[in-house]
């Protein structure tokens, strides 16, 4: 049994990029540079630093969290991460999609989607609280016990 032919992109047609257009370009190029950066310290820093993936628990991450410094390190990789990938399936949509209307409706549900989870990402890296009140005190970070005293 072979595998069904996908469709061909639509055509280029040779026009002059947008100024909008040329920036989302220029950003998809910076942001991957940027991401590869940011993504590889942040292995490294989990990964290799330390006892690997065993480490990673709640403790871990809300010592990790308790600098500022690697909440807005994760909220950047999020954020770039996020418009990253919408831009490349943007760029998808617009060669696949047959009609005006499917191009339409599929960007309305990446934006939706991408506002989402930047969203959602964004409340849970600003609003972890590393030292529950009612939790157990076995699983929290050493510094939680000076905390809660």
């Amino acid at each position: 049994m072979t595998a069904p032919e996908l469709p061909s992109p639509l055509p280029r047609t040779r026009k002059r990029l947008t100024p909008a257009l040329r920036w989302w370009w220029i950003f998809q190029r910076v942001s991957g540079v940027v991401l590869v950066v940011l993504i590889f310290t942040h292995l490294f820093y989990n990964l290799i630093l330390g006892d690997g993936v065993s480490q990673i628990d709640f403790g871990f991450v809300a010592g990790k969290w308790a600098a500022p410094l690697w909440r807005w390190w994760d909220f950047t990789m999020l954020v770039l991460a996020m418009l990253h990938g919408m831009n490349g399936m943007s760029y998808l949509i617009n060669d696949y999609a047959r009609s005006k209307r499917s191009r339409a409706i599929l960007h309305a549900l990446l934006g939706t989607a991408t506002a989402v989870i930047i969203v959602l990402g964004t409340l849970v890296i600003f609003t972890f609280d590393p030292c529950p009140q009612d939790a157990d005190p076995s699983l929290l970070p050493s510094f939680c016990s000076e905390v809660n005293a």
